[in-house]
């Protein structure tokens, strides 16, 4: 018997200790070689354990545990071979007599095998919060995600095609209470965030942006732009390339306070904050300055995809110069974001409301949105913040000037 001793890896320096957030295997179940066999949760990112060797696994530490990096939590056992292959080659013979009986059982066939599956019909932990915020039940929903799992997204367009929660659970009426313990991940969130409360003078300043032309333009291009760069045309790209013009201009609003000295960037690295399964992070998009609107979505893309999928390590979320963060995307209206330490800034996006506004003596109806710069007072100025937030907007409403620095085409024709 060869039994192989599987330790917790290091989510990265100073992390010491882990919890194990999930379980993908039962004890004694045969796992193949590199199979995902559970989660851990650090205070800064989720990581998976892989099976090292093919075999039976032994679990030898709970969900919900903590345990040390290093630290042994499962083996597997190398002498049980083939189990998973022998009960499918079992299988075959009745599935093909079934196939040959009657095509459709083909079909049967494949969604047993579906509903196996650990994932089929589990909500993902940011799916199971909005179905229990909206009285959304599993048993209502189809899941699109791998394996049968309910996503964030089919809740989503449950909610939006009208789904009728009348016939959901509704208050029991009792006084009972839930408890569940804080992961390393939200602890190490209240802490940031009350230390950034503290230990800066946070101020936030607000303003709205017309998005008709960026409408226009994701209207008449959207379509060969991603036939061209095999991407969406979203907003966070306009949004980011606006942020990294202006903070050529203010390099203030893009540096950091270090000690008794100010560290002004020359480059600008863009924290996007997106929701994860387990809680908010802040992936970072490197040298975003020098980035086409393409190169910025299809960055953003493959970030969101791997925090979706719990794959973001501490490379991906270190460093960053400045963040935005779009609250927009779950119906806010208008907010006062928190800054991301050590940075020095914070740009909220809102929701896009079309709101009758006056242009040129007249009253027209426009899609417009609430922009805030939350920053730190220390290091950055009224003059600074405001006119960061006015260029920001400026570009916006004009995008063709994000190409010109900021300035008008017509002002470089002139030397302006």
């Amino acid at each position: 018997m060869a039994i192989i001793e599987m330790k917790v890896p290091s989510p990265g320096e100073s992390i010491t200790e882990v919890v194990i957030a999930r379980w993908l295997k039962k004890d004694g179940e045969y796992v193949e070689k590199d199979e995902e066999v559970a989660e851990v949760d650090s205070d800064k990112a989720t990581l998976t354990i892989n099976a090292e060797e093919s075999g039976a696994i032994k679990i030898l530490a709970a969900e919900g545990d903590t345990v040390k990096v290093g630290q042994v939590v499962c083996s597997v056992d190398t002498s049980v071979k083939g189990e998973k292959k022998v009960a499918e080659k079992a299988e075959a013979p009745k599935a093909k007599a079934e196939v040959e009986v009657k095509s459709e059982k083909k079909e049967l066939v494949k969604e047993s095998a579906k509903s196996e599956s650990y994932a089929n019909g589990t909500p993902s932990p940011a799916a199971k919060k909005l179905m229990d915020e909206n009285k959304v039940p599993s048993g209502k929903l189809n899941g699109s995600g791998k394996d049968g799992r309910i996503t964030k997204g089919d809740v989503l367009s449950a909610l939006a095609n009208g789904f009728d929660s009348s016939s959901a659970a509704a208050w029991g009426g009792s006084r009972d209470t839930d408890r569940s313990k804080m992961s390393p991940l939200r602890k190490k969130l209240a802490q940031r965030l009350v230390s950034v409360k503290n230990e800066t003078a946070m101020l936030t300043t607000f303003n709205e942006v017309d998005m008709s032309a960026i409408y226009a333009l994701r209207a008449k291009y959207k379509d060969k732009f991603k036939e061209v760069h095999g991407t969406n045309l979203g907003f966070m790209s306009f949004f980011t390339k606006a942020v990294t013009e202006a903070l050529n201009l203010f390099p203030a609003v893009n540096a950091m306070i270090d000690g008794e000295e100010i560290v002004y960037h020359k480059y600008a690295d863009i924290g996007i904050a997106v929701s994860a399964p387990k809680g908010l992070v802040v992936p970072v998009v490197r040298n975003a300055e020098q980035m086409s609107l393409a190169q910025i979505e299809t960055a953003i893309k493959n970030l969101a995809l791997k925090a979706r999928d719990n794959k973001i390590t501490l490379e991906d979320m270190s460093g960053g110069t400045f963040t935005i963060t779009n609250g927009g995307v779950f119906g806010s209206m208008m907010s006062t974001p928190i800054i991301n330490p050590p940075q020095s800034a914070i740009l909220g996006m809102h929701n896009v409301v079309e709101r009758p506004v006056a242009v040129n003596g007249q009253v027209v109806i426009r899609p417009m949105m609430y922009v805030a710069l939350s920053y730190d007072h220390r290091i950055i100025d009224g003059r600074e913040s405001v006119g960061f937030l006015v260029k920001v907007k400026e570009m916006l409403e004009n995008p063709t000037k994000m190409l010109f620095g900021g300035k008008d085409p017509n002002e470089i024709v002139l030397g302006l």
